[in-house]
This record gives structure tokens, sequence and C-alpha cells, in this order.
């Protein structure tokens, strides 16, 4: 029987909930207006080079999201989410005052490495208090939330940086991380009752790593969800250039982002309906195979535009092929953890680290292959998609779900 999590009235529970696991995606979008001239200021020749402010941050969210589930099992939920916040506002503080290229990078990773507590145990305060369809309710109120913050932070990040320069960015960030923690801190108790907790041990993530490479589905759904979130993290990284500098979009940089962001949302909610009728894995094999054909019908106009298609052209491929990655996210997901039942929030960490760890060097291949044009991109979705469908049906070949798990 589950115990109440929270005496918090349920819409504020889902609001706090929304703005915690929001802190990565307003980390990383605010800053894609301005990633150009925190790179003429900080001294960076190759423009390319500026996407690292992006990676950079994944690259400490991967670490920390391995560590962040199983010291919240020893700790409680609240210490290890003070903990993040507190490492979070660190590296803000050294972005906002680096004068020097690896200061800022380094204070990206460490923002990266904090976010991952509050992104990661914010999950396990649901899982402590609900089960079954009410756990799926509060999960999806909050992912409709925060479905809606990649359409609005690139447009906060440009209002601060025409207001206040690109520095004031990272101070609204500190801001926001103090307002959420505070709120958190007066309103929500613990969750993880002290005979409840367990010993910290690097044997048990070893075990659940080995567990999830040696399980033929759970590690074939992580390899494909990595490849592509590495094209995902790509087009994060080069927006900017891409909207400014190929298209001249100016001030609707924002606009543009935000249309293609949502596509990603209508896919979450359109999954929800689906999934129960027509399965996991066939939406999955038939987003992948969309994903495919659309970088196909794409390059048709690619190539006759010299690289550099109309840009009403360029946002619709990137809608549809957006919505396809959508259904991916959350399929591919619940595929890796659906053999992992028995250490769901060990296996959550894991399946996250190790996916975003597999993305990184896709996302700077992608990236750095910039060269002005959409080709890039367009041929990084295209092999991604085919390499990802590859290993889904590999990992699939001789796998027969059972009817009644919807999979």
């Amino acid at each position: 029987m589950q115990r109440p999590v929270t005496p918090l009235p349920l819409t504020e529970f889902v609001i706090m909930l929304a703005m915690m696991i929001s802190i990565v995606a307003l980390s990383t979008d605010m800053m894609l207006p301005g990633l150009a001239t925190i790179g003429h200021d900080l001294g960076v020749d190759d423009l390319n080079d500026t996407q690292l402010i992006v990676s950079s941050l994944f690259l400490g969210f991967a670490c920390g999201q391995a560590l962040a589930g199983p010291l919240s099992d020893t700790f409680g939920r609240k210490p290890v989410i003070y903990l993040g916040y507190a490492i979070f506002i660190l590296g803000c503080l050294l972005s906002l005052t680096a004068t020097s290229w690896t200061a800022m990078i380094a204070g990206r990773v460490l923002q990266g490495l904090g976010a991952a507590s509050p992104r990661i145990v914010s999950l396990a305060l649901v899982r402590d208090g609900y089960g079954g369809r009410a756990m799926a309710r509060i999960m999806s109120i909050v992912m409709a939330v925060f479905v809606l913050v990649p359409t609005i932070a690139p447009a906060l990040g440009q209002g601060v940086i025409w207001l206040a320069g690109w520095r004031a960015t990272f101070l609204v960030l500190i801001v926001m991380a103090l307002l959420a923690g505070l709120w958190f801190a007066l309103r929500q108790p613990e969750t993880l009752p002290l005979h409840e907790r367990r010993p910290f041990s690097a044997r048990a993530i070893g075990r659940g790593l080995r567990e999830i490479l040696c399980n033929r589905t759970s590690m074939g759904a992580t390899i494909a969800l990595g490849f592509i979130f590495g094209a995902f993290l790509a087009y994060l990284s080069t927006a900017q250039q891409v909207y400014e500098g190929v298209y001249d979009a100016g001030s609707l940089f924002a606009l543009y982002f935000g249309m293609a962001a949502l596509s990603i949302g209508g896919a979450a909610v359109a999954n929800s309906m689906l999934v129960m009728r027509l399965g996991m894995r066939f939406l999955t094999r038939y987003a992948l195979i969309g994903l495919i054909a659309l970088a196909a019908l794409f390059a048709v106009p690619a190539l006759a535009w010299g690289g550099v298609p109309p840009l009403a052209l360029f946002i619709g491929w990137l809608i549809a092929s957006f919505f396809c990655v959508g259904l991916l996210f959350g399929n591919l997901n619940a595929l890796a953890m659906e053999p992992l039942g028995h250490m769901a929030g060990l296996g959550a960490a894991l399946i996250g680290s190790v996916s975003n760890f597999i993305a990184l060097p896709i996302s700077y291949v992608i990236g750095h292959a910039f060269n002005g044009t959409v080709y890039p991109l367009l041929a990084g979705f295209a092999v991604v998609g085919a390499l990802a469908l590859a290993v889904f049906l590999w990992a699939e070949r001789g796998t027969t779900p059972a009817p009644q798990t919807g999979a």
C-alpha cells in the first residue's frame, strides 16, 4: 500500500516537480541565442567550438545521473537535491565570472552535474508515494508542463541577453535554482524514511550496468536512444548557427526554435494515446522508419538549393522529424526499462547516463561538421536513424513480447 508522499495540493506538487525537471532544458535553451556572443567575448576562433557550451552541460549531466539516484537511496531525497542545486549554482557562478573559455566549460560541466539531482531524484519523489495509474497521471501532467519549457526558454534567454548581456543568463538560472530549492525545502517533506534507505554501493552500480549491457532488449534500446539523442543534441548545439547564420533569422530565432520544439510535446501526447493500442515496439519501428524516410525526402530540396533550402521547408522537416523523435524518446526509454523492473530507479539512472555518453561523441561529430548548410544535420539524422533501426531490429530478433504488456 502506497503511503501519501506530500500534503501539497496536487497542482502545487506538479508545478514544483515541473520546475525541478526543467532545469536542464532551461540551462541549455536559454544559452542558445548567445552562443556566438559568448564565444566572441571569450576568444573562441572557430564558431563550431561554441557548441561545447551545450555538450559540456550534458557531459556533467551524464555523470550526475549515474550517482544521483543511488545517493538519494542512501541519504534521502532532500539532501541529494540540495547538493545538486548547490553544485549547479557553483557552476553558474563559475560561468558567470568566466574570463576564459576553459572556465566557462568547467562551469557548464558543473551545472550539468548538479542539475542531474533535481532532474532524476524528483522522479523518485513520485515513485515514493504513488503507484500505477496515479503515478502515470502525475508524470503525464508534469511532462505536459515541462514541454512548454523549450518553447519559451530561448525567448527568455534572448530577452535577458538584449537587456543585460549574456552573463545575466547565469544570474537568472541562479535565481531560478534558489527559488525552486527554497520552495522544495519549505514545502516538500522527505519521502524516503530512514528504515527504507540502502547503503551506497559502487558494486550495485556495476551490477546494474552489467545487467543492462547483458540484456539484449535493454542494451539495444539504450544504444538506439543514444544514437537518436546524439542527433537531437547536435541540432541543439547548431541551432543558433543554422537559424541565424544560414537563415538570418535574427530576433525570430526563438520563435522558429519553439515551433520545432512543440512537435516533441505533441508526440508525447499522441504517444500516450497510441501506445496502449499499438504497442511500444510498433511505434518505435515505424518512428525510426519515418525518421529515415523524412531525411531522404528532405534531401531532394536540400540538394536542389545547394544545402540551403527555404526556411519553411527546413522547419517543416524538423517538425515532422521531431515528432518521430518524440515518439522514440518515450518508447525507447520504456523498452530499455522493460526488463529492469526489479531495479527501476538505478536502471533509469544508468540508462540515462549510458545513452548520454553515447550521444555526446555523435553530437560532436555532427556539430563540428557544420559548414553553413543543412547537410550535416540532414546526414546526421539519416545515418543515426539507420543505425538506430539496425540496432533496434537486432535487439528485437527473437523477442516475443507478452500480449498483456502492451509492448
